[in-house]
Order: C-alpha cells, then structure tokens, then sequence
C-alpha cells in the first residue's frame, strides 16, 4: 500500500469516528473544528466509502442520509478543492450542464417570485406570470435529468460498490420531485386562489425548491461525481453514453454538451448463430426469440432466483423506464426504498410456495397500468426467479360487445 493510500485510509477511519459522533449528538462546530486539523483533504472517495462502511458497521441507512447534510456542510471547504473534470459530451459533463441551467433557472424563478409577491395584484396576463408559466415547463422538462442518473449511473456506481451516495441521491431525487410538484399545482391553479394566498405559496415553495437543488448538485458535484470518475472505467463511460443519449435529454441540455460519440463505441455486439434452441412444442432462433419478446403487447422482465435483474424486453413504447446498466443489478437496488419491503415480502411469498401471483395496477402517465409478477419454476417446482409483466390496458378497459377476426378491415 503506498503512502497516499494509506493517509486516505487513515483519514478515512477519523472521518468515520467523526460522524459516528454527529451520530451521537455531539456540536457539529466542534466536529468541524477538529475535522479540518485531523483531516484536511479528504477525497470526495473517501467520504462515499465511509458512508458504505458505516451502514455494513450497523449505522442505520436512514441516520446515515439525515446526517449527509451535516457532515457535508463541515466538510464544504475541503470539497471545494475537488473539482471534477470532464470533456464536452461525456455523461458527468451533461449532467454538470444541467444543473448550471438549472440553477439558473432557479435564480430567476426567486425573482419572479419575488417581483410578483411585491405586485400586490394577480394578473395573469403579465409578463411575469407568462415568464413563470415559461420557468415551470422547463422544470417539467428536467425528468430526464434524474432518470439518467437513477437508471444508468446509479446502477454503474453500483455494481462498483458505491451504493449509499447513490441511494441518499436516490432518495432526494423524490423530494425534489415533490416540491415540484407542489410549485406545478400552485401555478396550474393560480386564477382559482386569492392573490395573497398565491403569492404566499410562491415565495414558499420557490424557497423550498432553493434550499433543496441548491444542496442536492453540490452533492452531486462535488462527491458523488467526482467518485464516479474515479471507479467508473473508460470503457463503461462511452456505454453509459449511449444509453444517455436512448433515454434521451432536457429540452434545455445544452447541444455541445450532448454531441454523439456513437462512432467511439461502434455497432453493439451481437453474435450470429444459426442455432436453433429446442422446446417442447417447437424451436427458435436467438433472434427469433428476442424479436418476439419485443414484439409482445406487455413488457416482461425476469428477476433471477439471486434477485438479479437478468433480461428485459425492449417493446415499442415502453410504459416505465429501463436500461441495461441494471443488468446484474439485485431488483432491491433498482426500486426506491420506500418499496422495499413490498418487492422483498413478494419474492420471500414466491419461493416459499405462499404465493403463484401478485398483481396491481396504477394510473401513470394518463394510461391504467397493469402490473403482474409470477413466480417461475421449472418441472420439478424449483424457484427460478421472478417474471413482471406489465401492460397498458387502458383500451382493454374500455371494450365492450364482441369483435371477431371476420369483422376486421
């Protein structure tokens, strides 16, 4: 071990005692203190392993993300000295675009909030109130922003032993999502509620909104990507790229920052085989096969009998978001944890026997969604994993009478 190793290490394990003791209540100030003469400069790394640690040492999740702000905020001046650098068109380069555009956006949405609580009218013709209806698509446009980093970074980081970062971001993520929604409700809404009490709700939300994006990318910026530079490989970066660009990008993500470098990585590789795979009642081909799972009216996906996610099909329009870089993944890290003991007490009912289905449905999106997971066996009644089927049937829904094959045109 050399010696730059081992001073991480070291500092590693006086970071550890650090927040154990935030953990036990003592006066972050005095923390800080002692932080910056025992410490110093902490790699961005180095807190995200000690977060990983703390969990596998007993420290429950749930104490390890509240004290995330605090301990973060000590350490802020130690963090400002690590500054990530990537090329136009890599993946943490867009994701750092974003959020410069959106904090601008930010700014001026607490002007406009500001301006229009000091109007002292509701006019929703003005032009601020048009440039605020303008501001809020563009946060409505954002969701992509989080998707690529909770579907496609998040899983890399992931299946290289970085799990807290991404679950405490993971869980933001969601707060984030519900302010705005707050911010969507108010402005949707505004000619049915009195100016004062509009204005008020502004000022309000915006604030929120401040407070959380402002503290969520510099997390992001500062620990969790720079730790992505630094355990993700090379090759992997230019896969996570492309799947970047299939999800797709903001209406506002600036267009050097997302030049294709589809050339970089080639055609994906794909074997060719003239092998035909045997079953009972007939055989197929590799490509047959999977033409025909995309081709199927619902999307499936199998969970293995270790609750790795291990296929997926690729349907035409895709109800919910899904990427290959959660290919391997265990299905645990792959739902928020709110939905953890659901998707766990589903799996633990397949294999024990107790259960042969499990079936919900959601509105999502303006489509009635139907959900369905089967355990799947093999002759014998061995547990082999886990199939979800999901299907739109919102046109089914609203069938009635009868059609018969004559009858189409």
């Amino acid at each position: 071990m050399n010696e730059l190793h081992r001073n991480q290490n070291d500092k590693k394990e006086i970071l550890k005692n650090l927040i154990k003791r935030l953990h036990e209540g003592v006066n972050p100030e005095e923390v800080k203190k002692e932080f910056k003469e025992a410490v110093g400069d902490i790699t961005p790394i180095s807190i995200a392993q000690a977060e990983e640690e703390l969990v596998n040492e007993g420290v429950p999740v749930e104490e390890v993300h509240r004290l995330c702000d605090v301990h973060l905020a000590i350490f802020r001046d130690s963090l400002e000295k690590e500054t990530p650098l990537a090329p136009a068109g890599h993946p943490i380069h867009i994701l750092m675009e974003e959020h410069k555009t959106l904090l601008g956006f930010l700014d001026e949405l607490t002007s406009l909030s500001r301006r229009i609580d000091e109007a002292k009218v509701l006019d929703p013709a003005s032009k601020d109130m048009k440039r605020l209806s303008d501001i809020v698509g563009q946060f409505k446009g954002s969701e992509s922003h989080y998707l690529r980093e909770e579907n496609v970074l998040f899983p890399y980081l992931e299946k290289h032993g970085i799990t807290q970062p991404p679950a405490i971001m993971w869980t933001e993520h969601n707060k984030i999502r519900d302010i705005e929604k707050n911010l969507y409700r108010l402005v949707d809404t505004n000619i049915k509620i009195v100016y004062e009490e509009f204005a008020k709700q502004l000022v309000a939300v915006v604030t929120s909104m401040t407070d959380m994006l402002s503290s969520h990318y510099y997390k992001e910026n500062n620990v969790l990507f720079p730790t992505s530079l630094k355990v993700v490989e090379e090759k992997e970066w230019i896969d996570i790229r492309q799947q970047f660009d299939e999800l797709g990008y903001c209406p506002f993500t600036p267009e050097p920052a997302r030049i294709r470098f589809k050339e970089m990585a080639g055609p994906p590789f794909r074997p060719e085989t003239k092998d035909m795979i045997s079953f009972e009642t007939g055989s197929l081909s590799n490509e047959e096969i999977e033409a025909i799972f995309d081709t199927l009216p619902v999307e499936v996906t199998f969970i293995d009998r270790d609750d790795k996610l291990r296929y997926f099909s690729q349907s035409k329009e895709m109800i919910f978001v899904r990427t290959k870089a959660a290919i391997g993944l265990k299905v645990q890290q792959c739902h928020p944890q709110k939905s953890l003991h659901v998707v766990n007490k589903i799996l633990e009912d397949f294999r024990s026997g107790r259960r042969d289905v499990a079936k919900f449905w959601i509105n999502f999106k303006g489509k009635l969604v139907y959900i369905r997971y089967y355990p799947v066996r093999n002759k014998n009644g061995d547990y082999l994993g886990c199939l979800e089927v999901t299907q739109d049937v919102s046109d089914i829904k609203k069938l009635e009478g009868e059609r018969r094959l004559l009858d189409t045109t």
